[in-house]
């Protein structure tokens, strides 16, 4: 693989992932964890959902550290699926400023966009009419729709709705969820907080709770699980956003679970967490890293803390 033409241009990556060094300098960036295990590496080219941007009527990734738009048409990180489109949607008639997400389904490809413009076009809704795509949204609303949106976790077949959260590589996602079923062998009840729409929920036959999701719809942030709900469960499982679950966490620590797993994408709110979770008792017990946004500084983590 070469050299991605647009490294240190577009904000996308940090390291040159086609590069012999790049495993050892990104492991670097975790080097003051204790992992249990070696890292799980995702290949480049498998990423199925990513932010672009327009202004202007130019579309693409932002500059490095700044607000201008860099032109992208391919991606290296991408499905084929998705580059394969990207020369037609950077030629929409783009109106206003905004963010595009695009993400690959089951059965085609999803794009979402958020603009400071409130409708789309009459342009725009021709033009996307023409694309193979299973559904357009503009901020929230549908512009056109041939097919229910579908992503699958493990055998499991689920509705997409526009701009849930979704891991951004089936490798990695996989990874995760075998990493979770594992450490859920034999447990009796287990919950599932901040779940999405169910990449571990279904594997793991627990009850899901999100800030918003599927599953039962609770703010996580401000609505915690309370010690007396998380007595009922054997293990929690949770994947919180970058925030952590500061509030979740204050909770377990007065709970009567005994298993939690963590699979965290900040190592910063993670180090917090698990320090009020081992200053009420709990040990981490076997954490590991999932290279799962290949090119960037950011690494996901999943630990387990047993007490």
């Amino acid at each position: 693989m070469k050299t991605c033409p647009l490294l240190s241009v577009c904000g996308g990556c940090s390291f040159d992932f086609s590069a012999s060094d790049y495993r050892v300098k990104k492991q670097e960036l975790i080097a003051n964890w204790n992992l249990t295990r070696m890292p799980i590496w995702i290949s480049p080219g498998a990423r199925r959902r990513a932010d672009f941007c327009f202004a202007d009527g130019v579309f693409g990734f932002y500059q490095r550290g700044t607000k201008n738009i860099v032109p992208v048409i391919n991606c290296p990180n991408m499905v084929p699926e998705i580059n394969a489109i990207l020369p037609d949607v950077a030629k929409l008639p783009w109106n206003g400023a905004g963010a595009v997400l695009i993400t690959l389904c089951e059965n085609g490809l999803d794009l979402a966009v958020t603009s400071n413009v409130p409708y789309y076009s009459r342009e725009f809704k021709a033009a996307v009419e023409k694309l193979k795509l299973c559904r357009v949204t503009w901020n929230g609303a549908v512009v056109c729709q041939t097919a229910v949106p579908q992503i699958k976790f493990g055998d499991v077949l689920v509705d997409y709705p526009s701009g849930a959260f979704l891991q951004p590589t089936i490798p990695g996602a996989d990874a995760m969820r075998e990493f979770v079923v594992k450490n859920t062998l034999g447990a009796g009840r287990v919950v599932d907080l901040f779940c999405g729409i169910g990449n571990f929920t279904y594997a793991l036959d627990a009850d899901g709770f999100d800030v918003m999701g599927p599953f039962t719809n609770r703010d996580l942030f401000k609505r915690p699980l309370t010690q007396k709900m998380l007595n009922k469960y054997d293990v929690v499982v949770m994947d919180p956003p970058r925030a952590g679950a500061d509030a979740q966490c204050r909770e377990l620590a007065k709970s009567d679970v005994k298993r939690i797993i963590y699979i965290s994408c900040n190592p910063a709110s993670l180090r917090r967490d698990a320090t009020t979770l081992t200053r009420a008792g709990y040990k981490i017990t076997d954490i590991v890293a999932f290279d799962q946004f290949v090119g960037t500084e950011h690494w996901e983590l999943g630990a387990v803390f047993d007490r």
